[in-house]
């Protein structure tokens, strides 16, 4: 049978509950337990495909192609273990299931209420996540007190009666706010978070207290006392100058130990941390720095590339460099020279995107970037602007651009296929999910990846046009990836130059901490190079 830990978070979001998450579930993975992780986001939505990443974040998307909140990236990374739609739970998604099933008379003509009809919808979902494991986390979205989550917060309150207190664990992420007047910690705002768990009817097991200062034994006993916990229980978890610092802190503080004794599972051998310590250590000691220019429509948001974010630095980890991120707007390259906004970059990284908006200024961020023969490496709307560019400047290809066209489009050698409609479930014309490409032998992208045969994970609406493939390659666009099944272009790269890479698809959500995305893996490692190479020429 499945043990649980849930965690919920108090006082204010953003707390890092995904972290935790992912921490715990690194601990206890590398301890030799099966174990998976369930996001539940309280929001209405059924799921974040529509969601504006100004306001939201980036989507993740999964190998089944749900579209999914950032944390799932964040659970994929930690406990390098492939998830699905079965990972992600909404608010959205719980009412339009039982709303089906009242629609088809599942409930025999009786009054569909919350209790127990939502609950238990919620708790099925809970039991198949959990499924053939030894523990399944289970976050919980927002905040105690939201009114939006008092459902989820009710269902996981029975489960302790459903599979029995001994296989369920409450880990509750709070905050000690530093009063800077009176210079000191406060506990009451966690003791009231607290309360007001206890008074929904879950009692914590462990506390994980986020806070800027050093908290002493005498807080921790406040705390304890206070919540109804052993003093042991009350975690401290600062500020990291890596998240990836945080199941090590965890680990020293006992947490996996809490876990598995409050499971009935402290026979369980220790984890072996090693991996994650070379990471951490890389990443804050690497000598050198490379400096990346991200040209984005959406970089005043910090968390709308994160798996891009995390994928560079996965990449500089393997190659012992740091890596500086330099977000650029990418309209500010239409109003201002190109090759001063990105004169101090070492590579320049095109992301994905949506709309019109800023897409000329990509062109011209992978114009400056083939001219200069500096890395570039663009995704999805990336790749796609980097075969504008070279449609329109190498292949002189002005004539076929028609002002009529979505702009988005730029030019029909992008361009929106009819055959798309219904290629997936979800989203209309979007591709969703995961889709296998073909290499050709010899490319950039077959050397690093080592092998010619790969699947990756896809979240677009536009395609590369085969009509203009023929002119491209002769103009020396090398078509070096396609999707076979559809006859649908991956990769294209440029030889001759130091790297010139762009994929339809999202590697970053494959990319796992000790072992950078192959893409980024090439990009960084021609970085490096080209920050080398200017070095001895300065």
């Amino acid at each position: 049978m499945s043990k649980y830990v849930f965690i919920t978070g108090g006082v204010v979001s953003s707390l890092g509950k995904g972290i935790t998450a992912g921490s715990i579930g690194t601990l206890l993975k590398k301890r030799g337990l099966k174990v998976s992780i369930l996001k539940i986001d309280p929001y209405l939505n059924v799921d974040a495909g529509t969601m504006n990443p100004f306001q939201h974040g980036e989507v993740f998307v999964t190998d089944d192609g749900a579209e999914t909140d950032l944390d799932l990236g964040h659970y994929e990374r930690f406990i390098d273990e492939t998830l699905s739609e079965r990972n992600s739970i909404t608010t959205g998604k719980i009412y339009s299931s039982v709303i089906k099933k009242e629609r088809r008379g599942d409930y025999l003509g009786g009054t569909v209420q919350v209790i127990p009809h939502i609950t238990n919808d919620i708790q099925e979902r809970i039991i198949r996540a959990g499924e053939g494991l030894d523990v399944l986390i289970v976050e919980i979205g927002g905040t105690v007190g939201d009114i939006e989550g008092q459902p989820f917060l009710e269902a996981i309150r029975q489960m302790a009666v459903r599979a029995g207190r001994e296989n369920v664990v409450y880990c509750h992420v709070t905050l000690i706010p530093y009063l800077e007047a009176a210079k000191e910690l406060k506990t009451k705002p966690t003791q009231h978070s607290v309360q007001e768990l206890r008074r929904i009817g879950i009692l914590p097991n462990i506390l994980v207290c986020r806070t800027s200062h050093a908290m002493d034994d005498g807080m921790k006993h406040k705390i304890a006392l206070f919540c109804d916990v052993p003093p042991e229980a009350v975690i401290e978890v600062r500020d990291e100058p890596t998240i990836y610092n945080v199941p090590a802190s965890l680990h020293r503080q006992g947490v996996d130990d809490l876990i598995l004794q409050n499971l009935g599972m402290s026979g369980v051998s220790g984890p072996d941390l090693s991996d994650w310590h070379t990471v951490s250590d890389r990443y804050m000691n690497s000598p050198e720095e490379v400096k990346i220019a991200l040209v984005g429509k959406y970089v005043q948001h910090k968390d709308a590339y994160l798996s891009v974010v995390e994928a560079l630095h996965h990449a500089g980890i393997a190659h012992s460099v740091r890596v500086n991120i330099v977000s650029v707007e990418s309209e500010d390259l239409e109003t201002g020279d190109p090759a001063e906004i990105l004169k101090f970059a070492d590579g320049v990284l095109i992301p994905g995107g949506f709309g019109d908006r800023g897409v000329e200024g990509m062109i011209l961020a992978a114009k400056y970037a083939r001219e200069n023969n500096v890395p570039l490496f663009g995704i999805c709307l990336g790749m796609q602007m980097m075969v504008v560019e070279f449609a329109r400047n190498v292949c002189k290809l002005h004539e076929a651009h028609s002002k009529e066209m979505n702009p988005a489009t730029i030019h029909p050698v992008i361009h929106l296929m009819e055959e798309q409609e219904g290629i997936h479930d979800k989203g209309g014309t979007m591709r969703l999910g995961a889709y296998p490409c073909d290499l050709a032998e010899g490319t950039n992208s077959a050397k690093v990846y080592g092998e010619l045969h790969i699947s990756e994970r896809h979240r677009h609406r536009y395609e590369f046009n085969n009509a203009y493939r023929e002119r491209l390659e002769n103009a020396g666009l090398k078509v070096a990836g396609v999707c076979t099944e559809r006859n649908l272009v991956e990769i294209v790269e440029l030889p001759g130059h130091i790297w010139y890479v762009g994929g339809q698809f999202h590697g970053e959500y494959k990319s796992r901490p000790a072992r950078p995305h192959p893409l980024f893996d090439g990009f960084i490692e021609a970085a490096a190079r080209y920050m080398r190479d200017r070095a001895k020429e300065a």
